[in-house]
């Protein structure tokens, strides 16, 4: 029998990621990007010529380049294709490819972000993010906002965030997808130095290069070519903005990640945390990972996180959307050492901006065979 999917769902075609490296020397970032959308086409058979629209998500700044898709829209296999760009983060670049495959008007794109951290000063563009009269002349940076969010959090003392670096460092340490490194016990972790206090430089991940690029094909395009077999179906997708200031009420409430996450489990017709087998959390510090787990009433037996999440690579603007292949991976049974059995349904939840601004939720789903 010959399945039927519904012509405006979103399906995960394919996923290939950028081998991951603190520091890739050998290729420009024109190359990175060219090589991981070639190879994404070439894993599901299909090539340039056969797409309708390619989504790119990329940060000016962070590329170390004047409007970056000037130059790397062409290496993302968008030259003549109808292209858009999104410039919150590469899960945000998810939310966008999706609405546009739910339009109706698109049927196989490609979505491509990637983060080559090593070529520009990260704190440095963060800084100047910053309101210019007053937050910016202080100093005030990510790794200040995201001590100001652990301060902010009730009952997340230090010795609990150091086991949670630890024990995303073993994760990570096998995934083969990450870059290999020797985890860090807790007692290490502990012993760091503060970055912004409570927060050590134990508690958060390296930042890394990579690149990722995403297949993405509507249930039309399924239909109408049967030989044609998704990982997995993307059925909710929710996001948040949350106040820019740093007060208190906006550092402690984690309002956003519960409207985000909310909205992704009602598009997806879930009602709670039991009704997912895996989540994995972009945990950019481990409060981040404890504040997640606490503001959703995760479970104590959920998995979560079993790639490491950004402990594993950390291509800082496009790591939530790293944690979508992983979560992508997980349900497609494709996920290696750190496949955490039968898998039906993973949620990928990932921030972005100062002291988690911005929150993207998306809910993959297995395709019946």
């Amino acid at each position: 029998m010959v399945p039927v999917f519904k012509e405006n769902d979103a399906y995960i075609l394919g996923v290939t990621l950028h081998e991951a490296r603190d520091r890739v020397t050998d290729k420009r970032l024109e190359e990175m990007v060219y090589d991981t959308a070639k190879k994404a086409l070439d894993a599901v058979g299909l090539n340039r010529r056969d797409l309708d629209h390619v989504t790119i998500a990329a940060c000016d700044e962070l590329d170390g380049r004047s409007i970056s898709s000037m130059l790397l829209a062409a290496p993302s296999g968008a030259y003549l294709k109808d292209e858009i760009k999104a410039t919150d983060s590469g899960l945000t670049g998810l939310c966008l490819e999706a609405t546009r495959i739910r339009s109706g008007r698109f049927h196989l794109g490609l979505l491509v972000s990637w983060n080559k951290s090593s070529i520009a000063p990260f704190e440095d563009v963060m800084r100047m993010r910053c309101e210019p009269f007053y937050t910016r002349p202080i100093g005030l940076n990510m790794s200040i906002t995201d001590g100001l969010f652990a301060g902010a959090m009730r009952g997340a003392d230090e010795a609990k965030a150091s086991q949670v670096a630890a024990s995303y460092g073993q994760a990570a340490a096998r995934n083969p997808r990450g870059v290999a490194r020797t985890p860090a016990g807790a007692d290490a972790i502990a012993a760091s130095p503060y970055v912004s206090t409570p927060l050590r430089e134990g508690h958060r991940p390296p930042v890394t290069d990579g690149a990722i690029a995403m297949v993405v094909v509507s249930g039309k395009w399924l239909n109408d070519n049967p030989g044609k077999t998704p990982m997995a179906r993307l059925s909710g997708i929710g996001w948040s903005l949350e106040s820019y200031q740093l007060g208190a009420e906006r550092l402690s409430s984690m309002s956003g990640l519960k409207t985000a996450y909310s909205n992704a489990m009602a598009d997806a017709g879930l009602s709670g945390a039991a009704d997912l087998d895996v989540i994995e959390i972009e945990a950019q510090t481990a409060y981040h990972d404890i504040a997640t787990r606490e503001a959703l009433a995760i479970p104590a037996d959920q998995i979560v996180s079993p790639s490491g999440g950004p402990f594993a690579q950390n291509p800082y603007f496009c790591a939530g959307l790293v944690s979508a292949a992983e979560a992508v991976l997980q349900v497609a049974g494709k996920a290696g050492p750190v496949q955490a059995g039968q898998v039906k349904t993973a949620a990928a939840i990932g921030f972005h901006g100062f002291a988690h601004q911005g929150t993207v939720a998306a809910i993959f789903q297995e395709v019946p065979a």
